[in-house]
């Protein structure tokens, strides 16, 4: 559309999305010299916009400055604010995060394409500048992303109007810039026809957010290029096609193409003439080498454009990466070979600028995903910055590119199905806009090897006119595949998927599709919900990779916690979500889904991510190695082997080799352990690796890239009781129990053990009761725990002892005392715990959970204790070395690693459990003087342990970390068993029944507390 005026109806009409605004194209550089290509210099023709610019904040449309993009309006007296940055970010609006339903719910009734009157923020900027000297021909203005509809002024003369937020706006200044002072002005709606399409799970912002630049071109100039590389059938012969459109058609012009490796050798060329300013150039690669995740091989293509007399009037090179990525037999395929998606779901995200990331940001970003054997992204759920697509071409990660459209909360409320008022749905007048944000993707993004696969958006429902992007994917590219998961809602229209694309679906309902002889591959293009403390069960997920050849993997949601950094009212700064900033509606702390935290550390989640979408399989033994390389491409002796064996968690023996295994294939290699190494009693474990052999791009020599394990015992002989002698004072009220440099008391008034003091140290702060309790994950929260297993909560507050027994053993070199509990919530249930201490001072302390029927499953089934919080480092021997669950201690291992109690709990969002520890042998429990408690248990019989500052019950009535209390006490919690996490989605999935705790079972677990050191220091 063309216009010389601005409307304002345009922000509520869906057939306006565009006016004046330049046709998409490649993101392709280009430059003067093919010196200046080859180093990649800033462009000169590119002149940077960023930085200050005049701001004016209105809350509506009724309030905002009408005419101050004139040229006699004076702004100096505005505020400045910060491009690219948030309106919201910056001091200005209401921050406001929802996930489906539309930010305007419960306040406007509007339905689109109508938009919200009195709540239509707006963003008035206006930025001066002085035309470059340089540009001496035609002027560009390129926004790369302002959310979500805006107006553009030059000296007061109408440039433009665009929409969709997330890809580039482009308009032609020429006609209106002027040599001297320019007025730029440009005034950004938060709400628009387009924000109905635009109803992500993300926080609300407007602004202009991404990168404004002028740019000039050359007086012949490349307006787009289409890079195509093709394979034989053998995958290893290349061809390579590229199609020029020239901005000028009737340019006498020509080209000439140079494809060079990697090493700078040229491997093929080409030249040609431009005919009505299009020139496709076709050059035989000969053999090449293939680009993947694995190994991303990038070739470079040099383009010299000349004019008629044979002068270059520009130069462009560009990456291009030879792989053919393909259906065949109802299973996608990369060069050949059925690929698996091990990948993640990201938003562009900081901590401290929102959607405005940095360099920098997505530098850590790639290096982090791809040093834990993740190998796809999906860009939930909008297209990202140009320099994102340019690393993971780079780096080697698969791309699912996704348009910029949601519309979730106009067919899904309350998590009920109800599409009767539906965009985009069928309805014609919002065909353009849609297919304009296919296009502008497409366009952009299309000479990146790294994507595979176009996506239409995300849950938008179904309908023809989002089928209609699939059809426009299929004509403009069909070197890729498209994808699209809101078929499931309605099959008509299955053809607008290439792929059965499901979320949260349960294994069993993956399994079921899989066995029905189904048309399509099937990916979860979301999965393993990560809010909080989760990932729990990813397994069952993994395991499906090698069972079902039409299971291509998944998509886990997501990248990173959506939190933003801010402070409480004492200035103290913490990470808030939804409903701090007094945003209402909101969906408060649902925002918090990452497997890293908002300011990009890893959580321990990771630890288990990293483990299952490992290529490489290492199942060690006494005597060999089986090594299973699930690579398509690559040969285990990239990497060095190493292979370290321990006693009770203490190195023996260590070597580094190297092991070779084809892509798709396994072996057993025989280990050489030496066997006196293995001939003491003890617990041994064999640790097995494939570390970098040398530096990569995305990590250091020596990163782990695959990890295995074997554990065994040597039997010892029976340990004898220790020697020596008790003495027991039974009074009324305590028992006592002396040996030398030690005592313990029992309180029959208190029920428990009371007392342990070793010289002049009290080590008991408050006394072991049974724990049942665990503060709510999210993911409890989601399907009611609080609600369903509330009565355990209540147990864990209260109970009752019903018996105490004393016994002395007739040698009298130990003595017992039994305490028995029972409970309000069932008469028949019952928990007893025996203490035996030695002469040594040692205490085996042995829980025996009876259980009862009619109750529900419970929590955890443990002894909590406390101590004074001086005892404030650990030392642990267990699985580790971040916390792990039953359900998610795959990517655990046995070791021995120290924390600080104060770094074992995970700040996860909202508090909740977190920090325990399975497998656990050993831990100690020391102050900064090395003076502690020691708890032990067997190798073959380990308990549970979390050791943390704060109670179940302070972490379960705290939402955010700075409602936590005062630390005063260091809390132990030993546990015969805790229930899994889970992960299969935060609103109603419940642990998987293998990783509950049935109520009626009964249960046992012992461990022993001794000292460290008795003296009385």
């Amino acid at each position: 559309m063309k216009a010389t005026r601005a409307d304002i109806n345009w922000l509520s009409d869906p057939t306006v999305y565009r006016v004046n605004r330049l046709d998409a194209h490649s993101d392709h550089r280009y430059y003067h010299t093919m010196e200046e290509a080859k180093r990649k210099a800033p462009m000169a023709m590119r002149h940077d916009l960023n930085g200050n610019w005049k701001f004016s904040y209105a809350v509506n449309v009724a309030s905002r400055i009408e005419n101050f993009y004139t040229p006699d309006y004076d702004c100096k007296g505005w505020d400045d604010i910060q491009v690219p940055g948030h309106i919201q970010m910056q001091g200005y609006g209401q921050l406001q995060y929802v996930n489906t339903m539309y930010p305007w719910d419960g306040l406007d009734g509007v339905r689109p394409p109508a938009i919200p009157v009195s709540s239509n923020p707006v963003g008035s900027y206006v930025k001066h500048f002085r035309k470059p000297e340089s540009m001496t021909g035609p002027v560009y203005i390129s926004f790369q992303g302002v959310e979500s509809a805006f107006y553009v002024w030059l000296n007061g003369e109408f440039v433009g109007y665009a929409e969709d937020s997330f890809t580039p706006s482009e308009f032609d200044l020429t006609p209106f810039i002027k040599d001297g002072d320019n007025k730029l002005a440009v005034e950004v709606f938060q709400r628009s026809s387009g924000a109905w399409l635009e109803d992500q799970d993300f926080w609300r912002f407007s602004g202009i957010f991404r990168d404004v630049y002028l740019y000039t071109v050359p007086e012949i100039h490349v307006r787009d290029l289409f890079v195509h590389t093709e394979l034989d059938d053998s995958y290893s012969n290349g061809n390579l096609k590229v199609d020029l459109d020239l901005l000028q058609a009737d340019a006498a012009a020509s080209a000439k193409l140079e494809l060079k490796d990697a090493d700078g050798t040229v491997v093929a060329a080409g030249e040609g003439a431009f005919v009505n300013g299009k020139l496709s150039l076709a050059v035989a690669a000969g053999e090449v080498k293939l680009w993947s995740a694995e190994s991303p091989y990038l070739y470079s293509i040099y383009l010299s454009v000349l004019n008629a007399q044979g002068e270059l009037v520009e130069a462009i090179v560009q990456k291009a990466g030879f792989r053919r990525f393909e259906m065949i037999n109802k299973i996608m395929h990369l060069n050949g070979k059925r690929i698996v998606f091990k990948g993640v779901n990201r938003h562009e995200f900081n901590v401290r600028s929102g959607r405005t990331i940095t360099a920098e940001d997505m530098l850590w970003d790639i290096k982090t995903i791809k040093a834990n054997n993740l190998n796809a992204v999906r860009t939930s759920h909008y297209p990202n910055q140009t320099l994102w697509y340019e690393l993971c071409d780079e780096y080697g990660i698969y791309l699912i590119d996704e348009m910029n459209l949601e519309s979730h909360g106009s067919w899904q409320k309350m998590g009920a199905v109800e599409p009767s008022w539906n965009v985009p749905g069928n309805l014609p007048e919002w065909q353009g806009s849609v297919l304009d944000r296919a296009e502008s993707m497409l366009e952009r993004d299309k000479n990146h090897p790294s994507i595979l696969i176009w996506s239409c958006g995300n849950e938008s429902y179904a309908g023809e006119v989002i089928q209609n992007a699939t059809k426009y994917f299929h004509a403009k590219d069909p070197s890729r595949l498209v994808h699209y998961e809101g078929v499931f809602y309605d099959r008509n229209y299955e053809a607008t998927s290439d792929m059965e694309s499901r979320m949260y679906a349960k294994p069993a309902d993956i399994i079921a599709y899989l066995e029905s002889n189904p048309s399509k591959p099937y990916i979860s293009c979301e999965y393993m919900h990560a809010m909080g403390n989760s990932v729990g069960g990813m397994h069952k997920y993994t395991e499906l990779e090698q069972k079902y050849p039409m299971y291509q993997g998944g998509f886990i949601w997501d990248y990173m916690d959506q939190s933003i950094m801010t402070k409480d009212r004492y200035g103290n700064e913490f990470f808030a979500y939804g409903g701090d900033f007094n945003d209402r509606p909101t969906d408060y702390s649902f925002c918090g889904n990452g497997i890293v935290f908002a300011d990009r550390r890893e959580t321990p989640k990771m630890q288990e991510v990293k483990f299952l979408y490992q290529n490489v399989k290492l199942a060690p033994s006494r005597d060999g190695l089986k090594v299973v390389n699930e690579n398509l491409f690559v040969n285990t002796n990239e990497w060095a082997l190493s292979v370290r064996l321990y006693l009770n968690g203490v190195e023996v023996y260590s070597s580094t080799g190297v092991v070779a295994v084809e892509a798709g294939s396994e072996t057993v290699v025989p280990l050489s352990l030496p066997e006196e190494a293995m001939k003491l009693p003890g617990e041994y474990a064999i640790h097995t690796a494939l570390v970098l052999k040398q530096d990569e791009l995305w990590a250091e020599a020596g990163h782990e890239v695959a990890f295995g394990e074997y554990l065994f015992e040597v039997a010892a002989e029976k340990a004898e009781v220790p020697a020596g002698s008790i003495s027991v004072v039974e009074g009324d009220v305590n028992i006592g129990v002396m040996g030398d440099g030690f005592t313990i008391q029992f309180s029959k008034g208190v029920g428990s053990l009371a007392s342990i003091r070793y010289g002049k140290r009290e080590f008991i702060a408050a006394p072991p009761v049974p724990q049942f309790w665990r503060a709510m994950t999210d993911n409890d929260k989601g399907y009611a725990q609080g609600y369903d297993a509330g009565v355990w909560f209540a147990a864990s507050l209260a109970r009752k002892c019903l018996k105490v027994e004393l016994n002395v053993a007739e040698s009298g070199d130990r003595a017992t005392v039994a305490f028995e509990y029972g409970f309000s919530i069932n008469a028949e249930l019952r928990v007893r715990t025996t203490y035996t201490v030695f002469a040594d001072g040692s205490i085996q302390v042995k829980t025996d959970y009876k259980g009862a029927a009619g109750l529900p499953n419970v929590p955890v089934v443990g002894l909590m204790f406390k101590l004074s919080a001086d005892y404030d480092q650990t030392e642990w021997y267990a699985m580790g070395p971040e916390e792990n669950y039953i359900d998610r201690a795959f990517g655990a291992r046995l070791g021995t690693f120290s924390r600080a109690v104060k770094d074992l709990p995970t700040p996860y969002l909202v508090p909740q459990e977190t920090g325990n520890r399975t497998g656990v042998r050993r831990v100690r429990i020391t102050d900064s003087r090395g003076l502690g408690l020691q708890l032990t248990a067997s190798a073959s019989a380990p308990v549970e342990c979390n050791v943390s500052p704060y109670t179940a019950f302070e972490l379960e009535n705290a939402a955010h970390h700075y409602e936590l209390p005062p630390v005063h006490y260091t809390v132990v919690t030993v546990a015969g068993r805790q229930m899994g996490v889970g992960g299969d989605d935060s609103w109603g999935a419940p642990v998987h029944p293998e990783y509950q705790i049935p109520a009626d079972q009964n249960l046992s677990f012992t461990f022993t507390i001794s000292p460290i050191d008795r003296s009385s220091k």
